[in-house]
């Protein structure tokens, strides 16, 4: 009798460990199939009571909120599908929103973000659709009586902020500290292109500049709207540059100076945007193919081989083709003074005749003709001959005069302040370098003919 009740109490502890193991095993399925479901959408946690969350002028706290994005190969009705939407209703909601919602497109957007609003009392009922097209624009859809679509965008403010820096690395990483982004970098040196060279902007150089700051909601940050003045010391001079439209009705800028003059010259400083510069020009130089010594008649810019070349000024395309010691050639004629040459160019993308702006790519960097790597030779003519254009004084553009000079001073006078003051009060200290005054020659006194004896 006493064994028999053992292995009755042994057999019962063995049935109570044996459902406990299945509802285990039940409790662990639901839960992979909820960590599922929570991996495919993410699902808000519920809102307290204290604390009012407020998003797309919706009170979050009214319902059950579940974000999702555009994954690749999607589409609208996949979206939709995915969030348990009708599939009776889908035809008739697509041709509802067709005219104001372009969701065709959405299968390109992988990545924007999608929020559904849905009931809480029934967690299949669709509300309201937020799709987010930028950081600012977003689309509304609404479900609750009728569809409604509904284009909005968040409030945008703006903020003007001035900085001013002594270099301690790389301008990019000083940006990058005071919370600018680096790319603007980029921007500064297609503005100064014709007058600093940015390779050689090196710690202990100084610049100051005023943006404007976009803010979404008064708060997140959005980049710059735009840059509106600055300056650079660079070889002991404070360069300014104010951007400016001569006709208010023209979309494009120019920047000036503070004294109004135009930063663009008539020539870029180099027919390259990233290089090095491998030989200079000389009256003599030991040619490294040719092992002899003989004048270097241009400014070799080192470069990886497909680099693009640019005309470093507007003109005509005087002359293209190839020769044994200059490979592949283009020269460009300016006007009645100047010409330029671009040598050993893997590629030509111009022709004989052909009119070319400031900037544009006439050809790729190579190592044809007596070339030991790959760059381009610079060949600047002046008059017929080939000059140093580094010691050249070239013409800039056209300065700004008359009444638009006036209203140009005006708006600048504040802001060329405003850069100053922000640069004195970092310790800044700028001592401008003296500006000769031209003196007047002096007047030869005319000598007095002597009358000859008669």
């Amino acid at each position: 009798m006493g064994g028999e009740r053992k292995y009755n109490v042994s057999a019962s502890h063995i049935l109570k460990k044996f459902i406990f193991l299945i509802l285990f095993i039940g409790l662990f399925i639901s839960c992979s199939k909820k960590s599922e479901f929570d991996d495919l959408l993410e699902i808000d946690e519920e809102p307290t009571s204290l604390k009012i969350k407020k998003e797309f002028d919706f009170i979050l706290n009214d319902y059950l909120v579940h974000r999702d994005t555009i994954r690749h190969k999607d589409n609208f009705v996949k979206v939709l599908k995915r969030h348990n939407y009708s599939q009776y209703n889908l035809q008739d909601l697509l041709n509802k929103v067709k005219d104001s919602f372009d969701y065709k497109n959405l299968k390109y957007k992988t990545g924007q973000p999608v929020l559904f609003l849905k009931d809480k009392k029934m967690p299949y009922r669709i509300k309201h659709i937020v799709y987010e097209h930028n950081r600012i624009d977003y689309t509304i859809i609404s479900l609750v009586d009728s569809v409604v679509v509904i284009n909005k965008s968040k409030p945008v403010s703006f903020k003007q902020r001035t900085i001013a820096h002594i270099i301690e690395s790389t301008l990019s990483s000083t940006l990058k500290k005071e919370g600018i982004d680096p790319k603007l970098t980029q921007k500064l040196a297609k503005i100064y292109e014709y007058s600093i060279d940015f390779f050689q902007i090196k710690k202990g150089n100084h610049f100051a500049l005023t943006v404007t700051e976009r803010f979404i909601n008064d708060t997140l940050y959005d980049g710059i709207e735009t840059l509106d003045a600055c300056y650079f010391e660079y070889k002991n001079k404070r360069h300014y540059a104010f951007p400016f439209k001569v006709d208010t009705t023209d979309t494009k800028i120019d920047h000036y100076d503070e004294n109004a003059k135009g930063l663009k010259n008539m020539f870029l400083k180099a027919p390259l945007d990233f290089f090095r510069i491998s030989s200079k020009f000389s009256p003599k130089r030991f040619h490294p193919v040719q092992m002899v010594w003989k004048p270097h008649n241009g400014t070799d810019y080192a470069a990886p081989t497909g680099t693009p070349i640019k005309s470093t000024a507007s003109g005509t395309v005087e002359r293209t083709g190839y020769t044994t010691g200059n490979g592949n050639f283009v020269k460009v004629k300016h006007d009645k003074t100047y010409a330029t040459q671009y040598l050993h160019m893997s590629k030509i993308l111009v022709r004989q005749g052909q009119y070319v702006q400031q900037g544009q790519v006439i050809g790729l960097v190579g190592s044809t003709g007596l070339a030991t790597g790959p760059h381009v030779c610079y060949r600047f003519w002046k008059n017929g001959s080939e000059v140093d254009p580094f010691k050249q004084k070239l013409p800039n553009t056209v300065p700004i005069d008359g009444s638009h000079k006036l209203r140009y001073l005006k708006e600048i006078t504040p802001l060329k302040k405003q850069l100053d003051s922000v640069s004195l009060a970092k310790g800044i200290k700028y001592i401008p370098p003296k500006v000769e005054e031209e003196k007047p020659e002096p007047v030869k006194e005319e000598k007095k003919k002597k009358k000859k004896r008669r």
